[in-house]
């Protein structure tokens, strides 16, 4: 057990290492220069013809679901405990100039984001049951003809959704109700895997269903709370910017419990929670968004613009932004209960409860999603009963994983979950001419 440990902690190190984080990036630069940094200059157009089109009436076939329910799905599982934790992490580790790179990973992103949903919906196909099916597997198989690669992107996929998707959602949920209301983990394992099974059985249609009301609310009452935290101390926020870039290219010294952090450390830390935020360039959103109902592959695909802006650029900004006014990263404390302390400051009473509720449901919102993916992965490597027994499996391990066990999977999934990003990063690269052609096809036609 200790050499499967120390091996996968190795592999871990480079999965998740600079020349991944490089790649990343990378690739999203890559694809902004080929598209002619469409979130820029289509960014107006975007946002006028996704969020502010959420609730025009959709008319919809057997098993398909509307846009916005696909991007609820995919922003479901991409606004979890990284909005949170995660931005808390980066500012400890790196300082307040993480959160430029995040920005800067973000604003590539959206374009990785982009192109993973125009091919998604351009490669996917129709299963028997009216529902479509699409995502790397689909892209990587169809459109560079390697089936191989496409079987290892779904099996690291299909695994790694019992990780990230799965028992560290569950921790995160058993341990915020412990900490704040008392409840027994085993008691909100137990309870957390009744409801997500309730939703999980349903299919893509029942977790679309959820995943559309559920978005909006637990991001309106996260947005809000700490909205209001920023400004009731508005007069640090010139301070909180004013540090985020200097840090960005300048070491952050050492200050109250803070202990000090190099440029190094920023970029990495950065670049790494945006990643872990908006997954852009793992494969996993595309895999909601494929099973939407739309006229044109870019036309779904902006909307994963937009799912970026919204994980990265306002959430985990202002995760960041509070943590900054309230001063609690010179606290010496990490993850969410840094987010918690700053809560705390900004609303005493309120403001820790505001984090646990938050973190409840953005958990939930991504394990049933990841439920989704891993069955998807699974279905494309052994058939459709296959991924209905991936249902049943799933929902075990969601108990497991708040009473805290196995933590060596989780730490297995955790490198499955970046080597996705592998296969689905060469489909992306190598597939880029189609996400042109697409894009210019669009705009010149449908736009």
């Amino acid at each position: 057990m200790e050499a499967i440990k120390a091996f996968n902690d190795w592999l871990n190190g480079i999965v998740w290492g600079p020349p991944m984080l490089v790649l990343i990036v990378g690739t999203g630069v890559y694809l902004t220069l080929r598209v002619n940094f469409l979130q820029v200059q289509r960014f107006g157009y975007i946002i006028k013809n996704t969020i502010l089109k959420m609730f025009e009436k959709t008319e919809l076939e057997e098993g398909e679901i509307t846009p916005f329910q696909a991007l609820s799905t995919a922003l479901a599982a991409t606004i979890g405990t990284g909005n949170i934790a995660g931005v808390a992490t980066a500012i400890a580790a790196g300082g307040p100039g993480a959160v430029f790179w995040m920005w800067v990973s973000a604003f590539f992103g959206m374009v990785t984001k982009f192109s993973e949903i125009v091919l998604a919906v351009q490669y996917r196909e129709k299963k028997p049951d009216g529902t479509w099916a699409g995502g790397p597997m689909y892209y990587i198989t169809k459109g560079l003809n390697m089936k191989w690669l496409a079987v290892l992107f779904a099996f690291f996929g299909g695994i790694a959704a019992f990780g990230i998707g799965n028992m560290v959602q569950a921790n995160s949920v058993a341990d915020a109700l412990n900490t704040t209301f008392g409840v027994p983990k085993i008691a909100s394992g137990i309870i957390l895997a009744i409801l997500a099974g309730l939703v999980i059985v349903g299919g893509i249609k029942r977790i679309a269903q959820v995943t559309e009301k559920l978005v909006p609310i637990m991001a309106v009452f996260y947005v809000l709370g700490a909205l209001i935290i920023i400004i009731m101390r508005i007069q640090f926020l010139p301070a909180a910017f004013a540090s985020i870039f200097a840090h960005a290219f300048t070491p952050a010294a050492a200050a109250g419990g803070f202990l000090g952090a190099a440029v190094k450390h920023a970029i990495r830390y950065g670049v790494a929670r945006g990643v872990f935020s908006n997954e852009a360039g793992l494969g996993s959103a595309p895999i909601a968004h494929a099973t939407a109902r739309t006229d044109h592959p870019v036309r779904q695909a902006m909307w994963g613009v937009f799912e970026v802006f919204a994980d990265t650029i306002v959430i985990c900004s202002l995760t960041a932004l509070t943590i900054l006014v309230t001063g609690a990263w010179h606290s010496g404390l990490s993850g969410a209960s840094l987010t918690t302390l700053a809560f705390n400051e900004g609303l005493p009473g309120p403001g820790g409860i505001i984090v646990a509720i938050g973190i409840m449901l953005f958990a939930f919102s991504t394990l049933i999603s990841w439920a989704f993916y891993g069955e998807r992965c699974v279905e494309y490597l052994l058939g459709t009963a296959a991924g209905k027994a991936y249902r049943v499996i799933f929902l075990p391990f969601i108990v497991i994983g708040a009473v805290g066990g196995m933590t060596l999977i989780w730490d297995i999934a955790d490198t499955l979950n970046g080597l996705m990003a592998i296969p689905n990063l060469i489909g992306l690269l190598a597939l880029s001419s189609v996400v042109v052609r697409l894009t210019k096809e669009f705009f010149t036609t449908k736009a």
